[in-house]
């Protein structure tokens, strides 16, 4: 005897009956604790949900969705237990989740994104497979919290209905890891990666060198990793990753739409090359391995066409490994390097980072050398500097010490971490405007912040989230917010509401008294 087999469709619009009639009260999207905030949020007041029978599709025109829809389906089986089938359909389905791309073609750079929600259906829109990776974090973020843990969860799996419209205040929303100063494993740089990007952060910049370690193959120069890189801060093991993988840290990025920035600090920061070969010295003899943290001693010799070389081979090889536009030189507290030599290496190694096709990011000192339109100048420390660098021609990335600067502790009680820019609570991070900070710089000329890490201090992935959580979500609204549309009082609210969030996914954050959490109100 042949059995009818009952439609998918028909047991989604069933479970999204039973579940509308076992549930009461209204929901409010208006009320949930997004960071960053986006642009607009109208309510309907029911509820969608995820079950058993939910499937994840996409337009089966956009190939480069697929990969997209496999990675909400990877964040959310986990703790459903769901088996969340995706696949590609050619019209919009009745339910479940769809995404799409809006338009007649993908636009690379547009990260803005549409989420409406009915009863029945949840469908993210975008111009770019990254405005539905930046979506789906919000997805994340309005579901239970418990949608965060690796084990099967009991659920129930319900989203407020509504309409959220948003993008980007700034296409450049970045943080910085120095894996020079203590090195950390491909797995926790892979980790970092997962936690930036569930806040929109959308660049990655590693400080690949410095005095105490030259973290990245070259297979030119061997042992700038081999030898250069066998120590840390205060002694002991080292590490370095091989080209094959910082390949793997670029391809884990590239899945969630972060651009990976490779730093290798010149001609100061130096000492770790400088120990490897003793040619870049001008007495060419090598220096010896540094595992102290005082800045601002070492040098390349810029006049030397053996430095020329290195600088050329080393640049060339960065360059081939990574897809994104920009290669970062450093250039910071360069003070052993004789002051008519500077500018001149700077104008040198510009023209090779060039050459391989890529925009050159400096630290602001670089604003002493030619820089042109097409360069960027990373503001750290001197507003003058910065100045000088929009007054060439250049661009602008915000990262202002005494905001910005994920090291530094948050309170004279703060165990690990430093003091010399300031003291930086959660309030301070987040109140301020990139756009009127400082003098000779206006939102015309920025493309964007970013908050850099230095490790010093920092010896494990505990220490990292410890220091970068929970700062780092109002950073990244700072880069992704309009700034008429923060306020302190209100976003630390919605911060309050993200310690779930950080116990699900086993963040080990700050737990800042200047916010009102869960457990305080109690």
């Amino acid at each position: 005897m042949k059995k009818n087999k009952i439609s998918p469709v028909i047991l989604l619009i069933f479970f999204v009956g039973l579940i509308s009639c076992e549930d009461k009260k209204p929901s409010d999207l208006t009320k949930e604790n997004i960071i960053p905030k986006p642009v607009s949020i109208t309510a309907t007041g029911e509820y969608f949900t995820i079950h058993p029978e939910t499937e994840i599709t996409y337009q089966d025109k956009w190939t480069d969705l697929k990969p997209v829809s496999e990675y909400l389906a990877e964040k959310l089986r986990p703790a459903t237990g769901f088996k969340l089938e995706v696949k590609a359909l050619s019209q919009l389905p009745p339910a479940g989740i769809f995404l799409e791309i809006v338009g007649d073609q993908i636009v690379p750079e547009d990260e803005s994104y549409e989420i409406h929600i009915t009863k029945a259906l949840l469908k993210l829109s975008a111009k770019s497979p990254a405005g539905l990776i930046r979506g789906i974090q919000t997805v994340r973020q309005i579901l239970p919290a418990q949608i965060e843990f690796q084990e099967k969860q009991k659920g129930p799996w319900m989203i407020a209905t509504g309409k959220i419209t948003d993008k980007p205040e700034y296409s450049y929303r970045g943080a910085m890891l120095d894996v020079a100063r203590h090195f950390f494993s491909v797995r926790d740089v892979k980790r970092f990666i997962d936690l930036i990007s569930y806040y929109k952060i959308n660049t990655l910049h590693l400080h690949l060198t410095d005095d105490q370690g030259w973290r990245i193959e070259i297979k030119s120069w061997p042992k700038l990793a081999e030898y250069g890189g066998t120590t840390k801060v205060g002694g002991g093991p080292g590490g370095y990753y091989t080209q094959d993988q910082y390949t793997e840290i670029v391809n884990y990025a590239k899945m969630v739409y972060v651009t990976i920035i490779p730093e290798v600090d010149m001609p100061g920061h130096t000492n770790a090359a400088l120990s490897a070969y003793g040619e870049l010295n001008c007495d060419g003899k090598a220096r010896r391995i540094y595992t102290g943290k005082d800045v601002g001693f070492s040098t390349l010799c810029t006049r030397k066409k053996v430095t020329c070389k290195f600088v050329e081979a080393v640049i060339k090889e960065l360059a081939a490994l990574t897809p994104g536009p920009y290669i970062h030189i450093g250039g910071d507290e360069s003070h052993a390097t004789r002051k008519e030599e500077y500018a001149p290496f700077i104008n040198q190694v510009l023209g090779i980072v060039k050459a391989q096709g890529k925009i050159m990011i400096g630290w602001d000192e670089i604003s002493q050398a030619n820089i042109k339109s097409g360069s960027i100048a990373q503001y750290w420390a001197n507003s003058k500097n910065a100045a000088t660098a929009v007054k060439k021609g250049a661009k602008i990335i915000m990262s202002p010490a005494r905001k910005m600067y994920l090291d530094m502790k948050y309170d004279s009680l703060t165990r690990i971490g430093q003091n010399w820019a300031a003291y930086i609570d959660i309030d301070s991070s987040y109140s301020w405007d990139p756009a009127t900070f400082a003098t000779g710089i206006s939102r015309e000329n920025i493309i964007g912040v970013e908050a850099p890490l230095w490790t010093e201090t920092i010896t494990n992935i505990e220490d990292i989230e410890y220091m970068v959580f929970p700062r780092l979500p109002g950073i990244a609204e700072i880069g992704w917010t309009p700034a008429k549309n923060r306020e302190w009082k209100e976003y630390r609210e919605r911060l309050a509401g993200h310690s779930e969030h950080f116990k699900t996914m086993g963040v080990n954050y700050y737990p800042s008294k200047l916010i009102p959490w869960p457990s305080e109100k109690k």
